[in-house]
């Protein structure tokens, strides 16, 4: 079946194309181009002039729609995965926390059965392992009751149970890390600095390795600090520093102000820069609502304030209930990106970070994965395969 978006603001690598279209033909891009298509059509969707833009890629999610990726069943995969395809996400790499090594293995099996299950929802590229390998001093909201040094007999038995994993964060400074990290590259596993207190050098034997990738910059990491009379770098300085080294930004105007979001665009290429969610379940519910942190049966009450999930004491946020709209919307009316560039961060960027072929541009022989919007990146239809889906 063709179908013909028409009537857009269609943005390709390159460039805007004013009064362009996008012809879809089995669950591949068939043409891009402006003004008339010459091709005949099965359906038709008029834009209306808004943009027409590469389904959004999430990187790193834990969950939304009250579902969460570590609640031990497909179903929970499934929901969340739909609550963000509402918000304009059509490839999404379901993130696991520190956890039991029996619940991380739950949660192996379960990812591949949604796979299996899903219907006219978004792709599920893979796993990202946010742990369990963290420096206690920089761990979070990871529970520190599973965290653990990278030991070969532990990580090859975790490596073997799954070959769904793209991704996995690691502290870098931890003894055993450089032969981790090298496993992982072996194994074609992108590697991310993540909730890690390591210094400069650390980072740097971490890149020599084959780290390519910094876990939600500003978040869980090591800053510049003094030891004695001399100030060392840490993850965030090294990220800005060390060019071979893209970024993730939590972008929901929380947890980094619009300040910080300036001028991480100032000083990082915007081709090195990824959106993320970060997400807890309650991504995508409604101000007000309350919601576990962790698992359903033993997770703490959490309440959804001012685009945040808040503990209730009011003390500290409790994660993010963002979505990808929004993670653009801020970075547009907020920190001054334009739409392209924005948009970039959303699509083409994380899908080259975890070497997603196929996702985040609108070039033919590419995924018909495809989403429109209007100039606040509210959502006005998304499209998985070339199928309406929203």
């Amino acid at each position: 079946m063709k179908t013909l978006i028409k009537n857009g603001r269609v943005l390709t690598p390159q460039r805007e194309l004013e009064n362009g279209y996008v012809l879809m033909d089995g669950g591949r891009i068939a043409e891009v181009g402006e003004g008339r298509c010459g091709c005949s059509a099965d359906a038709e969707y008029d834009a209306e002039g808004r943009y027409v833009s590469p389904g959004f890629v999430d990187i790193h999610t834990h969950g939304g729609g009250g579902c969460d990726y570590m609640d031990g069943t497909p179903e929970a995969f499934i929901g969340a995965a739909m609550a963000h395809m509402a918000h304009g996400t059509t490839s999404i790499v379901p993130t696991t926390l520190t956890c039991p090594d029996e619940e991380l293995f739950g949660a192996f099996a379960c990812f591949k059965e949604a796979k299996k299950k899903m219907r006219g929802g978004p792709d599920l590229l893979g796993l990202h392992l946010e742990g369990p390998y963290f420096s206690p001093a920089q761990a979070g909201a990871q529970d520190p009751k599973y965290l653990r040094l990278p030991e070969k007999e532990h990580y090859t038995r975790i490596l073997d149970a799954s070959d769904d994993i793209l991704r996995m964060s690691v502290a870098v400074e931890l003894p055993g890390a450089m032969e981790l990290i090298d496993e992982l590259r072996r194994r074609g596993i992108v590697v991310s600095v993540g909730h890690s207190d390591a210094m400069y050098p650390d980072v740097q034997r971490a890149v020599e390795h084959g780290c390519s990738h910094v876990t939600h910059l500003y978040s869980g990491m090591s800053m510049l600090r003094r030891i004695g009379p001399y100030r060392h770098l840490g993850v965030v300085e090294s990220a800005y520093l060390i060019d071979e080294l893209s970024v993730e930004i939590i972008s929901d105007g929380c947890h980094l102000p619009p300040e910080l979001l300036k001028l991480i665009v100032r000083q990082k290429p915007w081709d090195k820069i990824c959106l993320i969610t970060d997400s807890m379940r309650g991504a995508g519910l409604p101000e007000g609502e309350i919601v576990k942190l962790g698992s359903l049966a033993s997770g703490q009450d959490v309440v959804i304030e001012g685009g945040v999930a808040m503990l209730m004491d009011h003390t500290a946020f409790a994660g993010s209930v963002c979505t990808t709209d929004r993670c653009g919307r801020t970075m547009v009316k907020k920190a001054g990106v334009p739409m392209a560039d924005a948009v970039r961060m959303m699509t083409a960027n994380p899908a080259r970070v975890i070497g997603a072929k196929g996702k985040g541009a609108l070039v033919p022989g590419m995924d018909a994965d495809v989403c429109v919007f209007d100039g606040d990146v509210n959502i006005k239809a998304v499209f998985v395969a070339g199928a309406r889906t929203v």
